[in-house]
């Protein structure tokens, strides 16, 4: 059975021909009912992927793929009109800094009744009623008095939960979930968290969840797939990722979320970032910050060609030469 979603091999890039693309070979998929986590730090290439899905790409971005398809709709090849009837209907997406996203100059009300009367054809009056069991059903206390309120007046938490009353409006078949925990207290973010796993189970939609840290998907996430500079390095179960991580850069991010410390007790920390690496041509674009490649010896194969994503056990895989050359040697 195909996946409700298929990305593959997604490319995008911004400036002259021939600029280092920001999405490079993309190819993942997303099953019905399934949480699938893409993380990775900043500038990974996580959110782009999102927007490609939406077709809500920054002007000047230029984009190619075997092709994005979703429930069998050609995304890629689609129009706006086809687009806008997916777009919070079929498909909705959770932005991060909410109070940012919300129309300043409406009440939470009107923007919440907006895909209702859009997507379900609602009366006003229907729509109205609707808005509070919305608002009640993610937990927002007083919802009448809060329908009333403007984007100024909600702290962060209840901002997010609007956002959530918003995209799950029109009941999607797939939540699009762009760091929509970014900024919260770690309370707040607790529940958003929960109440995305309690809104998925209701309504047996999948969730495409975007995030930089591997501890805030651990819990929700039915597989995980890790991206590092425009390309996806490591793709597995959330047990395989968090307790088999093959890939070095995986395995940072595992020390990053664990808060684990060096010898001298200072905090792990990746050296160097992300934004360099978009530079490589050739080999791997994880070698300058990788921890592996001298005490493995693999600096000239690291360094001559990138490795492919390859099978490790179940399912799993990686983009890494030590793990290859590991499984050669066993």
């Amino acid at each position: 059975m195909p996946d409700q979603l298929e990305i593959d091999n997604l490319t995008v890039s911004f400036g002259a021909e021939g600029a280092p693309p920001v999405l490079d070979g993309v190819s993942l998929g997303v099953a019905k009912g399934e949480v699938l986590a893409i993380v990775g730090e900043s500038g990974s290439g996580k959110s782009m992927t999102a927007m490609s899905v939406m077709k809500l790409l920054p002007r000047g971005a230029r984009m190619k793929a075997g092709g994005i398809r979703f429930d069998g709709v050609d995304i890629l090849g689609a129009d706006e009109r086809t687009m806008n009837r997916i777009r919070g209907d079929r498909v909705s997406m959770l932005f991060q800094q909410p109070k940012r996203m919300l129309d300043p100059t409406a009440t939470v009300g009107r923007q919440v009744a907006e895909p209702l009367r859009r997507y379900a054809g609602l009366s006003r009056h229907k729509a109205a009623d609707r808005v509070i069991e919305l608002l009640s059903d993610v937990g927002i206390a007083e919802p009448e008095r809060r329908a009333k309120a403007y984007a100024h007046q909600l702290s962060g938490g209840i901002a997010q939960r609007v956002m959530i009353a918003m995209a799950l409006a029109g009941e999607p078949e797939l939540l699009i979930a762009d760091e929509p925990t970014t900024a919260l207290d770690v309370t707040v973010e607790v529940q958003v968290l929960r109440l995305i796993a309690t809104k998925r189970a209701e309504l047996g939609m999948s969730v495409l969840f975007i995030s930089h840290d591997l501890g805030v998907v651990s819990s929700l996430a039915d597989r995980i797939a890790v991206m590092y500079a425009g390309r996806i390095v490591e793709v597995g179960t959330t047990d395989q990722i968090l307790r088999q991580p093959q890939h070095p850069y995986t395995r940072s991010l595992i020390k990053c979320a664990t808060l684990a410390r060096e010898l001298d007790g200072s905090l792990f920390v990746i050296p160097g970032d992300v934004s360099s690496a978009r530079s490589i041509t050739k080999g791997c674009r994880f070698m300058p910050r990788c921890p592996v490649v001298e005490e493995a010896h693999l600096h000239d194969s690291c360094d001559a060609e990138e490795p492919p994503l390859s099978g490790c056990a179940n399912g799993q895989v990686s983009r890494c030469w030590a793990t290859i050359e590991t499984r050669r040697s066993a």
